[in-house]
């Protein structure tokens, strides 16, 4: 038995008439008509009465409606199926992260994890947090690393996936120094009366939508102008040191910079944000590996600093 013999069978059931459906099917009708046959005979039986018009279904023809879609829907999940089972027995932990913190944190944490349980093979996807979030929504990732914000409601449902936070770090505005002195070369402080470039994140970031919720009103007030917007924290970072304006940076990404004076703070600290490494995991993880990464991590107070 053919499965697309079901599925014309319920497009024959829907229309009622062999010359519609066969074109909804995109073949001949006589070629339909024996694709139907050949169902009935592999049944045994007719599943349509063909004496009236339109064309109705027999006492077994009506039966067989919700066992062909039945059917037809166990084989559409089979391959979600085969590959949950092959995912319950491997070792491999499959994480998304958004790029900084691929960069930066996740390594160190790594690190802090293999002196407490075994850590096997790691499947990463770094990218911006929209698509780690929806690789996350369709469960194609056990885990997601992203920056969060106590005062910024997460996208992702809480009770669908659990989280905690792992890691603090802040979001500083930074600049270029002065090749006079220290001082940053771009300064929310400045008071020459030229707006001050301002190196910003663009919508699909994650760091873009906590920036915007915490600082864009306070910012409204101060003379900017956004003149470059990316979604990675790492592009920004090369601008800034470009020299081409100043931009709000995770520290974890700028540590080297800061410590060496190539980058320097460009406000006073009450610009600064706050920030959660925060680790999300799927509700229903059937990997062994995965729910013994989960179970090993540290309570928050032995948190790991960005």
């Amino acid at each position: 038995m053919n499965p697309t013999w079901l599925e014309d069978f319920l497009a024959l059931t829907k229309s009622g008439n062999f010359s519609r459906a066969a074109e909804e099917r995109h073949m001949t009708q006589p070629a339909f008509s024996r694709r139907i046959r050949a169902l009935e005979e592999w049944l045994g039986v007719e599943l349509f009465d063909r004496t009236h018009q339109p064309l109705g279904l027999t006492p077994v023809g009506q039966w067989f409606v919700s066992v062909a879609q039945r059917v037809l829907d166990d084989l559409d999940q089979l391959p979600e199926q085969a590959q949950a089972l092959s995912q319950a027995h491997s070792n491999t932990l499959r994480f998304a992260s958004t790029h900084a913190l691929s960069f930066t944190f996740l390594p160190k944490w790594l690190r802090t994890m293999e002196s407490r349980i075994a850590v096997g093979g790691i499947e990463l996807v770094s990218d911006v947090f929209q698509r780690c979030e929806s690789l996350m929504q369709q469960g194609k990732t056990q885990f997601l690393l992203t920056h969060a914000h106590a005062l910024v409601p997460s996208t992702l449902d809480t009770l669908s996936f659990p989280s905690i936070v792992i890691g603090t770090e802040a979001l500083i505005p930074v600049s270029a120094p002065s090749a006079k002195n220290a001082k940053p070369l771009f300064s929310l402080g400045l008071t020459t009366g030229v707006p001050v470039p301002l190196l910003s994140y663009s919508a699909g970031s994650g760091l873009g939508r906590i920036f915007r919720a915490i600082k864009e009103g306070a910012l409204a007030k101060c003379s900017v102008d956004t003149v470059f917007t990316a979604d990675l924290a790492t592009v920004l970072k090369t601008m800034v040191l470009e020299k081409r304006g100043l931009a709000w940076l995770p520290t974890g990404l700028i540590e080297d910079e800061l410590h060496s004076g190539r980058l320097v703070h460009a406000a006073d600290s009450s610009w600064d944000i706050e920030l959660e490494v925060r680790l999300y995991r799927q509700l229903e993880i059937k990997s062994a590996a995965a729910n013994a990464l989960w179970q090993a991590i540290p309570p928050p107070k032995k948190l790991l600093q960005g």
